[in-house]
C-alpha cells in the first residue's frame, strides 16, 4: 500500500495527549519554573522552612504562588501552601512531585505571607501556626459562589516597576496574582495604586524590618532607654503641636542600629514626592457622583472637629499619607465607631483599604453600624468567629478578590487580606481579648503596628484609656497623640464620687463596710428619675466564690474527682474498683455524705491528693453549692476545719447584684448583661442596668448615672496590669454617661487609678505606669519571654538554649499545684529578635530530639505576674 504526501498526518494529530508522566513513568516537570517551594502543614519548630517539590506539566498553570497544595512529607499526605516557583533547586537528589492542587485560588498573598514570616519570628513560633490563624478553612461551596474578581484596574494606575524588596501592595488581587507567578510569595511586586506621595512621604525607610530582622516595627521603633521617664515627657510637647500642611506626619523612623547607650539611631525620611500627573484614586461608580450620603452632608459636623489636630488626621488619611496616631477618645456618650468610620472613609476616598480590628462581636456590631451608615452598602464586611464556617470564608473571599476594601472584625481581621491597604486600626488595644490564644500567641496590636511598616500605612490606637505600649509609641515619637483641649473634656466628663470620702463616711458610719454605700443609693434613685442606669459588677454569676461562716475558709469540694487515671486510683474500703475508669464506685450510700461528723475526710477519700478541691459556688439563692472543677452539687458540705455547714459570700456576681436592686427597687425594669447575654442596647427608658466589665450596653442617649461596684475585685488582682486595667474597664464604663452625669466608684480616693478617673487623666496614669515599669524591667521598657513546662523540661531547656549575652533568666518558680514551672527571661528591646531566634532554636531541637515534655514558650505575654 502506497501514500502520498499529502495523505500524511501532521505530527501533532498522531501526537499523544500531554501527560504528567513520559513513556517510562517517569514524571514530566513543567516547561517553566519546575520547581515548587512549598511551606507544609507540621507545627515542628525544626520543619520550619520551605521545601521543594517538583510541579508536574499537569499542575503547571494550577499550581501558581499562593494556593493550597497537597504533597507527600514523611510518608503521609499533608496540606501545604506553595511560597513561591523557580527554576531549579539547591537539592542534588530527585525532587518529589506535587501529589494535587486542592484549589486554584490563591488565597496566600504576597503581603500576608510576609507579614506571617515576621509575626512568627517576632514571636518564636513557626510560619504554619501563623498561617493557621491568618487564612480561614477553605469552603468549597462558598469559594464555588461568590464570583470572581471585576476586570483590572487600568494600566495608568500600575506602575511599571517597582525595586526588588520594597514592601508595596498590588494594586489589586489580578494584578498581585499575576506578580506572585514570577516571584517569590515573600517579596512584594508592585507599588500601590495610590498616590506617590503618600508611600514616600509615610513609609519612612522601607528597609526597617529587614534591619531589625523581621522584629515587630512598631517595637524596634518604640525603644525607650533606661531613663524612660524624661523620654515620656517630651509626650506632652508632641501633643501640643499642630499638624498643618501635609497633615499628621511621623516622626522620623530608626533603624535597626544603636548608639553605644543603647538608644536607637533615627534616620531621616524620605522627601515627599509629588503625585504622579494623571493618576487618580479608583473610586466606585456610586460614589462618583456628588447623591452619596457622605457628599449630601458635605457640610456637617465631623466627630473629629472636637481635637485640635483631628481634622489633620483624616486630611492625611483622604491624601495617601500614612500618619501614626494614639487616640484618647471623649465621654459623654459621644460613641467611637463614627469616628472610626470617618477615618475608614477617608481611606477609601484615597483610593486605598482600611482594617479594623476590635475586641469582641459586640463591638463589631456597633462598628458595623457605623460602618453601612456612613459607607454606604457592600463596602465593606465583618469577619467574626461566630459567622461559621461558610459565612465566615465566603465573606474573607471577597476581601480576597478585592470585591471590598474595608474590614471590621476581631483579632482574626488583623490578618484579612485587604488589597491597597491605607489604614490598620484597632480599638481599645488594653483588651485582653486582642490577644491570640493559640501559639504563638500574637497581640493585635504588635501586629497591625508591623503590618503598618511593613505596607506603608497608617495606623490609629484608639480608647477610653491609654496602654503603655501605645504611651511608649508616643515617647519614642513613632506615634503622635490626639487629645481634645481639658476644657472639652471636662465638659463632657462625668461627675465622678469615690464612696469612701470622709465627708461621706461622717454622714454614713456603715458605708466602710457596706457593699452599696448611701451615696451609691442616692445616684441610683437620682439617676433613674431621668433615665437608665448602669451597675458595673466585676464577677459573673450568682455567689462564684464561698466561705466557711464560722472560720472564713474557703470553701472547696471535698468530693473525690469524677475520674483519676488506673496508676493513681487506689482501691476503696467496701468498694469496687472500675476498670474502665480507673475510679472507685462505692457500695450504696458510701458517699450519701462527703464528711463525717468532725468535718474530717470520710474512710476511703484518703489523703487530700484524690480530692477535687475545686471553688464552691452557688447558681442561685436556694440552690445547693456546686464545685466549679468537677461540675457536682454538694448539700451536705461541712467545713474540714471547724465542722460548720454554713456558708458566706466571698465575692457578690452580677445575677445576686441584679436579685437585691431589683428588691430594692420593684417598679424599675432590672436587666443584665453578661456572659450570658450581651446586650447590645438599651433604649432611654427608667432601666436598672447590670453588667460585668466589658459588656455595658450602649444607651440611648446615654445613662443617667453608674455605679462601680467592688473596686477591690480589681485593684487587689496579682497581675502587673492591675492597676492599667482596673482604669480601661472604669473608663469604658463611665464614658457612656451622659456629659456630667454622677458616677459613684466604690474604691479609695487616694488610689492612683481612682485619681485618674476623678480627672479624666488616663495619659498621666499611663505615662506614671510605663515609667515604673521601666525602673522595674517589665514589658515594654524590656522584652520578656516565658518557659512553662514540667521542672525537668524548663530547667533542660534553660541549660541548652543560646541566650544573648545580656539576658537575665529569673526562676523557675512553681506555676500551680499541678507541678509546672515557670522561668521568664529579660533582654533589652533591641536584644528582643535575638531572644526570640534563640528561644525558637532550642524550641527546634528539643522537637527534633522527640522529647515527650512541651515547653510553651510565650513571648511578652500578658500574664506575667
Amino acid at each position: 500500500m502506497t501514500h502520498s504526501d499529502d495523505a500524511l498526518l501532521p505530527l501533532d494529530a498522531v501526537r499523544p495527549p500531554a501527560s504528567s508522566k513520559d513513556t517510562k513513568g517517569a514524571v514530566v516537570a513543567a516547561p517553566e519554573r519546575p520547581v515548587a517551594r512549598v511551606v507544609v502543614d507540621s507545627p515542628l519548630p525544626h520543619l520550619d522552612r520551605p521545601f521543594d517539590y517538583l510541579v508536574p506539566a499537569a499542575m503547571h498553570e494550577a499550581a501558581r504562588p499562593g494556593v493550597r497544595v497537597r504533597v507527600r512529607f514523611a510518608g503521609k499526605l499533608i496540606d501545604a501552601f506553595v511560597m513561591e516557583r523557580v527554576d531549579e533547586s539547591d537539592h542534588e537528589g530527585k525532587l518529589t512531585p506535587l501529589e494535587r492542587v486542592v484549589s486554584p485560588e490563591q488565597v496566600l498573598t504576597p503581603e500576608i505571607a510576609g507579614l506571617a514570616r515576621a509575626v512568627a519570628d517576632r514571636y518564636a513560633g513557626t510560619l504554619t501556626d501563623v498561617l493557621r490563624l491568618a487564612i480561614p478553612p477553605r469552603h468549597a461551596k462558598a469559594e464555588a459562589e461568590v464570583p470572581p474578581p471585576a476586570d483590572p484596574p487600568p494600566a495608568d494606575l500600575v506602575p511599571a516597576a517597582v525595586p526588588s524588596g520594597e514592601a508595596a501592595q498590588c494594586a489589586s488581587p489580578a494584578v498581585a496574582r499575576a506578580a506572585a507567578s514570577a516571584s517569590p510569595v515573600a517579596v512584594q511586586a508592585a507599588e500601590p495604586g495610590a498616590p506617590a506621595a503618600a508611600r514616600a512621604a509615610g513609609s519612612g525607610v522601607p528597609d526597617i524590618v529587614r534591619a531589625t530582622g523581621n522584629e515587630s516595627a512598631a517595637v524596634a521603633v518604640a525603644q525607650v532607654a533606661s531613663g524612660a521617664p524624661a523620654a515620656i515627657g517630651q509626650a506632652r510637647d508632641v501633643g501640643g503641636s499642630s499638624f498643618s500642611g501635609r497633615g499628621l506626619e511621623p516622626a522620623a523612623p530608626m533603624d535597626g542600629r544603636a548608639e553605644q547607650d543603647g538608644t536607637p539611631r533615627r534616620v531621616a525620611a524620605r522627601p515627599a514626592e509629588a503625585p504622579a500627573r494623571g493618576r487618580t484614586a479608583a473610586r466606585p461608580e456610586h460614589m462618583n457622583g456628588t447623591d452619596t450620603p457622605e457628599r449630601a452632608a458635605e457640610g456637617r459636623k465631623s466627630a473629629w472637629d472636637a481635637y485640635p489636630t483631628g481634622p489633620s488626621f483624616l486630611d492625611a488619611l483622604r491624601h495617601g499619607r500614612a500618619p501614626r496616631a494614639v487616640w484618647s477618645a471623649l465621654p459623654g456618650a459621644t460613641g467611637w465607631a463614627g469616628a472610626m468610620a470617618e477615618a475608614v472613609l477617608a481611606t477609601l476616598d484615597g483610593g486605598r483599604g482600611a482594617v479594623l480590628v476590635v475586641p469582641d462581636g459586640k463591638d463589631v456590631a456597633l462598628a458595623d453600624a457605623e460602618f453601612e451608615r456612613l459607607l454606604g452598602p457592600s463596602r465593606h464586611v465583618a469577619l467574626t468567629a461566630d459567622l461559621g464556617p461558610a459565612e465566615r470564608y465566603r465573606r474573607w473571599l471577597k476581601v480576597l478578590r478585592g470585591q471590598v476594601r474595608a474590614v471590621v472584625g476581631t483579632r482574626a481581621a488583623m490578618f484579612a487580606p485587604v488589597a491597597e491597604l491605607g489604614l490598620v486600626a484597632i480599638w481599645d488595644d488594653g483588651d485582653d481579648l486582642h490577644a491570640e490564644r493559640l501559639a504563638p500567641y500574637p497581640h493585635a496590636r504588635e501586629v497591625l503596628g508591623l503590618r503598618a511598616h511593613r505596607t506603608g500605612a497608617a495606623m490609629l490606637i484608639g480608647g477610653y484609656a491609654r496602654t503603655a505600649e501605645a504611651t511608649q509609641l508616643i515617647a519614642a515619637r513613632w506615634a503622635r497623640p490626639i487629645v481634645a483641649a481639658r476644657t472639652t473634656i471636662r465638659s463632657l466628663a462625668p461627675r465622678v464620687r469615690p464612696a469612701g470620702e470622709d465627708a461621706e463616711l461622717a454622714k454614713d458610719q456603715a458605708a466602710r463596710q457596706a457593699r452599696l454605700p448611701s451615696l451609691a443609693w442616692r445616684a441610683l434613685r437620682q439617676g433613674l428619675e431621668s433615665g437608665p442606669v448602669l451597675v458595673q459588677v466585676p464577677r459573673r454569676g450568682y455567689l462564684p466564690a464561698l466561705a466557711c461562716r464560722h472560720c472564713r475558709a474557703p470553701a472547696r469540694c471535698v468530693l473525690p474527682p469524677t475520674r483519676i487515671a488506673p496508676h493513681l486510683a487506689a482501691p476503696v474500703p467496701g468498694g469496687r474498683q472500675t476498670a474502665a475508669l480507673g475510679e472507685a464506685e462505692p457500695d450504696a450510700g458510701a458517699l450519701s455524705t462527703a464528711t463525717d461528723a468532725t468535718g474530717g475526710t470520710p474512710e476511703g477519700h484518703g489523703s487530700g491528693e484524690s480530692l477535687c478541691h475545686g471553688p464552691l459556688a452557688l447558681r442561685a439563692g436556694h440552690a445547693a453549692p456546686y464545685c466549679r472543677w468537677c461540675g457536682r452539687v454538694d448539700a451536705d458540705w461541712r467545713c474540714p476545719s471547724c465542722g460548720s455547714p454554713r456558708l458566706r459570700a466571698v465575692v457578690t456576681g452580677a445575677r445576686r447584684t441584679a436579685e437585691e436592686l431589683g428588691r430594692a427597687f420593684p417598679s424599675v425594669q432590672v436587666r443584665t448583661s453578661g456572659r450570658d447575654g450581651v446586650l447590645a442596647g438599651v433604649p432611654a427608658t427608667r432601666a436598672l442596668v447590670v453588667a460585668t466589665p466589658g459588656a455595658e450596653p450602649v444607651a440611648e442617649g446615654g445613662y443617667a448615672a453608674a455605679v462601680l461596684l467592688d473596686g477591690w475585685a480589681l485593684l487587689g488582682r496579682a497581675d502587673l496590669r492591675a492597676g492599667e486595667e482596673t482604669l480601661r474597664r472604669w473608663m469604658n464604663a463611665a464614658a457612656l454617661l451622659r456629659p456630667s452625669a454622677e458616677l459613684v466608684v466604690l474604691g479609695d480616693a487616694g488610689l492612683p487609678s481612682v485619681q485618674a478617673l476623678l480627672r479624666w487623666d488616663p495619659i498621666t496614669h499611663a505615662e506614671r505606669e510605663l515609667g515604673d515599669r521601666a525602673e522595674l524591667g517589665f514589658p515594654p521598657a524590656v522584652r520578656m519571654a516565658t518557659l512553662t513546662g514540667s521542672a525537668s523540661a524548663v530547667r533542660q531547656m534553660l541549660d541548652e538554649v543560646r541566650l544573648p549575652p545580656d539576658a537575665q533568666v529569673l526562676g523557675p518558680v512553681p506555676v500551680d499545684e499541678s507541678g509546672l514551672e515557670r522561668a521568664m527571661i529579660r533582654v533589652r528591646r533591641g536584644g528582643g529578635a535575638a531572644l526570640s531566634a534563640a528561644l525558637k532554636g532550642a524550641s527546634g531541637v528539643r522537637a527534633a530530639r522527640k522529647t515527650p515534655d512541651v515547653v510553651r514558650v510565650s513571648v511578652d505575654p500578658l500574664d506575667l505576674i
